[in-house]
């Protein structure tokens, strides 16, 4: 399992990701999930990925062989990030398709899901959602955000702080605590977590970048004080006796 988070903010874009991968209880392994590509001046797209490795690896594999042979289509050619996110979807459904024609055993699930974000030059940021159908969603102006893996934990968190006018550095610590509230009540995410922000119009390489470990003296510090607050806020909730009376 695994959990990735990005958010489309009026700043830029913010794209947080577990490491972790799991192929049965005693193969736990990390990978990153996070990719990136970058024409400066020209274009820069950030990709993630959850569900099957194989898939996942294949379809990446891919983008960088159209590239280095100048396909017909390639994230070069691209006038649109969407027209990408079609791209991968179909990348993927074809790798996906590769197994079931294989006669691969019952019960293997080849499924991917990206998310796909970034700008290219003329056009403001896109963020999309991409399905192992090969079809995609966009984010919203009330959700400006975007999930894939395990997604129930760290939803709560997004859904009362992001808004589109959120600080980046607010997003960037409200994607945080949804990835360890992930890993609070999952053990198949882990670390390290990668985070990433993209300027919007800067059209350079993102230089806010950041991998934790587990024992990352911030990330302790962050999960620490979450803790606290947390408890703090539960505590300082009206008392029910307003509603049962003096003697519950």
């Amino acid at each position: 399992m695994t959990y990735c988070v990005s958010i489309r903010l009026n700043e830029g874009l913010v794209f947080c990701s577990d490491s972790r991968t799991n192929a049965g209880p005693d193969r736990v392994s990390t990978y990153s999930k996070l990719h990136r590509f970058s024409i400066h001046g020209d274009r820069q797209m950030m990709m993630m990925s959850a569900g099957n490795l194989a898939t996942s690896q294949a379809v990446m594999a891919q983008i960088e062989r159209d590239l280095k042979e100048d396909a017909e289509f390639n994230l070069r050619k691209a006038c649109y990030l969407s027209e990408v996110a079609d791209y991968i979807g179909e990348l993927s459904v074809r790798e996906q398709s590769k197994h079931k024609q294989n006669g691969v055993k019952a019960g293997f699930n080849a499924e991917a899901t990206f998310i796909l974000g970034g700008q290219i030059k003329g056009v403001d940021t896109e963020l999309y959602l991409i399905y192992p159908e090969g079809n995609h969603i966009t984010s919203s102006e009330q959700y400006p955000f975007l999930q894939i893996g395990e997604t129930k934990y760290g939803k709560p968190i997004l859904d009362r702080i992001v808004r589109p006018e959120t600080p980046h550095e607010t997003a960037m610590r409200c994607a945080l605590v949804s990835l360890d509230s992930t890993m609070r009540s999952n053990a198949t995410v882990g670390p390290p977590i990668e985070l990433l922000y993209y300027e919007a119009d800067s059209l350079s390489n993102p230089n806010k970048y950041y991998k934790f470990e587990d024992n990352d003296p911030y990330l302790v510090m962050l999960r620490q004080s979450w803790d606290e607050n947390i408890r703090k806020a539960f505590s300082e909730l009206p008392s029910l006796s307003q509603v049962f009376g003096a003697d519950l």
